[in-house]
């Protein structure tokens, strides 16, 4: 037996990794990873594999630990190179025998036992660290969160450094990070399970699993773009679904009232997506063709509101079309003009124009006709909706010097904050039902007020649609514009369609 494990251990090595990778491929269903293994002489072999069905990774393990200098626990892995960003929901399986059995999110220089290495852990009575080895065979540090009880595990490279982040769903993460840790270029990424009990097997659950890469450091927002994930969101439980990925540019998906089509642009044409046949088809918009993100729909899903760049009439255009495709009507004559709501009795249109450099709310006849001011305050509005039952304008301003969401009366009265957070708080989305408010939130130390970029840490947050609570955190996400720029609710208001982010969205596979 003595020789048997030997054997076991040197093909785990570095030294014999060519021959490892064959035999780890060949075990079940991996999902988005290429490999899975026992990672030093663990006395309990543990094992991994994806559910295409429930869309989870289930690891188990033993070994002794991650600890010190070397481990024992079981991995699941993909190479790659350069910047990524890793995302999890993950949970330890009963009540376990050791208080710091440990799930979570690992990179490796190698698959050796010694390896340099750097994770970010959530452990069985809730410690949640970030847990690394700088160089092979040294001893391990650890930097502990202020949070514990973990259950959103976030883990992200840029260059040599390394920031985790951490949630309990449904709150803001907590941030700690590393610096000037050399891993290496291309290193072993992937989920991990430990027992700390060389004599015990533990089971560890990992929903949500994203593997993002981000942009580049010299992105040209407008011209540069990554590629991106069409996700739904089911807003009760949070479990997120990839039911289409694509390396072009895709943005702000509206939900139609059927239930049976979302319709997103990209590259300034208007797409359907079939949800049955999971398929898109470009939308006829006849010579209306630089359509951006400010698109929506009537309250009987009939009719299309479009915003369209127009050079010679000063940038973004509204127009109107039948949802099956046709030639669009012109309503605004002059641009900056972008549309974002569309009142329930279908008879008017509410926008952000831009009119003497100052960008603030006004409606129009649908069937067009003068413009009416509805906001004038010295600072961005943006981003208005009417509430299904046509009493309330929900709308995001910068007036306080942060962004966030505020109402008023349909004539513009009454203008009344909803939120005044830590965040700028942007595209206000009410549910069909008339009950919850869902919008997007950007870091402030990530952006400025009056700013809604390409390609950074977001949060898609609800609240009551009265504005009593804290809100609740449904979405961790990569993206920003055009992720949910318009209204995306399921018409059962169960579920939200967004946009995120990756310059390789095959590392999001589609869930089926």
């Amino acid at each position: 037996m003595k020789i048997k494990k030997i054997t076991l251990f040197a093909c785990l090595s570095v030294s014999c990794l060519v021959m490892s990778i064959p035999v780890l491929a060949q075990k079940p269903n991996l999902g988005i990873f290429d490999g899975q293994g026992d990672i030093g002489a663990v006395l309990k072999p543990g094992s991994a594999s994806y559910n295409p069905k429930t869309r989870t990774y289930e690891l188990t393990g033993s070994g002794y630990n991650v600890w010190f200098d070397h481990d024992e626990f079981h991995f699941m892995w993909k190479r790659m190179k350069g910047d990524f960003i890793l995302y999890t929901r993950a949970a330890l399986v009963g009540k376990g025998v050791d208080p710091h059995r440990k799930v979570g999110w690992m990179v490796r220089t190698s698959l050796d036992p010694k390896s340099a290495h750097i994770n970010a852990v959530e452990h069985g009575d809730g410690l949640t660290s970030l847990q690394f080895r700088r160089t092979e065979g040294a001893n391990t540090e650890e930097i502990r969160s202020k949070l514990t009880g973990a259950d959103i595990i976030q883990l992200e490279r840029k260059g040599n450094t390394y920031t985790m982040r951490v949630a309990k769903f449904g709150e803001p993460f907590v941030t700690e990070q590393v610096a000037d840790l050399p891993l290496g270029d291309e290193v072993y990424v992937g989920l991990f399970i430990g027992s700390h009990n060389k004599d015990v097997l533990e089971r560890g659950v990992f929903r949500d699993v994203r593997i993002s890469v981000p942009a580049f450091d010299k992105l040209v927002p407008y011209r540069d773009y990554l590629g991106s994930n069409l996700e739904i969101l089911d807003v009760t439980t949070g479990d997120r679904q990839v039911i289409f990925n694509s390396p072009k540019s895709l943005q702000a998906p509206n939900w139609t009232p059927d239930g049976k089509t979302l319709l997103y642009n990209s590259e300034g044409l208007m797409y359907t997506f079939n949800l049955a046949k999971g398929k898109p088809s470009v939308l006829n918009t006849g010579a209306v063709k630089n359509n951006n993100n400010d698109h929506v729909l009537s309250f009987d899903g009939k009719m299309l509101g479009l915003s369209s760049g127009v050079k010679e009439l000063g940038g973004s255009i509204v127009y109107t079309v039948p949802t099956k495709g046709g030639e669009p009507k012109q309503i605004t004559p002059k641009g900056p003009s972008y549309l974002h709501g569309w009142s329930p009795d279908k008879k008017t249109l509410i926008f952000t124009g831009s009119r003497n450099n100052e960008f603030d709310i006004y409606s129009v006849p649908a069937d067009g006709g003068p413009e009416v001011r509805l906001t004038d305050a010295k600072a961005l509005d943006d981003g208005p909706e009417y509430t299904p039952d046509g009493k309330y304008i929900y709308f995001n301003s910068a007036r306080t010097g942060t962004m966030q969401i505020w109402r008023m009366k349909p004539d513009g009265s009454e203008p009344e904050a909803v939120t005044n957070g830590e965040f700028h708080d942007w595209f206000p989305h009410i549910s069909p039902d008339g009950k919850w408010l869902l919008f997007i939130s950007f870091l402030k130390e990530e952006v400025k007020p009056d700013d809604h970029p390409f390609y950074k840490h977001v949060y898609l947050r609800m609240l009551p649609i009265s504005g009593v609570g804290q809100p609740k955190v449904l979405a961790y996400i990569y993206g920003g514009q055009g992720t949910i720029n318009t209204p995306s609710w399921s018409p059962d208001s169960k579920r939200v369609a967004f946009i995120s982010n990756s310059a390789e969205t095959s590392l999001s596979p589609i869930d089926k």
